[in-house]
């Protein structure tokens, strides 16, 4: 997995700052920025935070290219809806060899790692063949309707690994871009930072709210799961490690 911060508003902890005290000054932006210096900024925004007042968050955005992640965890991913996703289609995009990903408990066990390759290696022949099947139907329709043989080739080769790219697995590699608020990612690491949270999108989580914290300190300092900043609150269902969880991301 590979997760990287491509671009984030400037100045983001400033900007906050400004956002929110302009609600209550009675002086513009300019005279606000003019007050503004580092110690004040973390001043106040430890102040905001911990009052829970959460609306200045949404002025500021942070944007992370993933890869190396499946088609399981993206479908993870994209169910935080206030957020904007971009991610590699199988439509238009030829797997000739499919990337995936062998979650750990199958990888350790040699018997059941051995099952899980063939699968993929299967579901590869199979969209293999599915592919020439329907290009070569699809060409020859082409062909009859009228169309030149560059067209004909570029719509049979897209319509037909269109249906194809159905035999492939959820442990299909994929890649994808996000963008999220500080806000919404502040939901997003307190749900997917959390040791219930599914194993890859839990790292996936972990390494972006690491490379939050490199350029914005102060907003994440006590970002992770729910249990970093009070009480776990799974109840029952609880990992029972939270000492262990609050070190981690103490240090991260």
């Amino acid at each position: 997995m590979k997760v990287k911060l491509l671009s984030h508003t400037p100045e983001p902890e400033k900007v906050i700052s400004m956002a929110a005290k302009l609600c209550y000054s009675p002086v513009g932006v300019e005279g606000i920025e003019k007050n503004l210096t580092d110690e004040s900024i973390e001043k106040f925004l430890n102040m905001l935070i911990s009052m829970g007042h959460e609306s200045p968050l949404e002025h500021v955005s942070f944007t992370f290219a993933v890869e190396g992640i499946s088609r399981a965890c993206s479908h993870q991913v994209v169910r935080h809806r206030i957020a904007s996703f971009s991610q590699q289609s199988q439509r238009y995009v030829k797997l000739d060899q499919f990337e995936y990903i062998i979650p750990p408990q199958i990888d350790e066990i040699e018997e059941a790692r051995e099952v899980f390759i063939d699968a993929m290696n299967k579901d590869q022949e199979s969209y293999d063949k599915l592919v020439d099947i329907l290009f070569e139907k699809h060409y020859n329709n082409l062909i009859k309707s009228g169309k030149n043989e560059n067209e004909a080739k570029r719509q049979a080769s897209k319509t037909a690994i269109e249906d194809a790219r159905y035999v492939f697995p959820n442990a299909c590699e994929t890649k994808m871009v996000l963008t999220m608020n500080t806000r919404s990612l502040y939901n997003f690491l307190d749900h997917r930072c959390c040791e219930r949270a599914q194993w890859e999108i839990r790292e996936m989580a972990t390494q972006m709210l690491a490379l939050a914290k490199e350029v914005a300190p102060i907003l994440f300092k006590n970002s992770g799961p729910k249990c970093v900043k009070g009480p776990c609150p799974e109840g029952k269902m609880t990992c029972g490690n939270i000492v262990q969880v609050r070190e981690k991301f103490k240090n991260l």
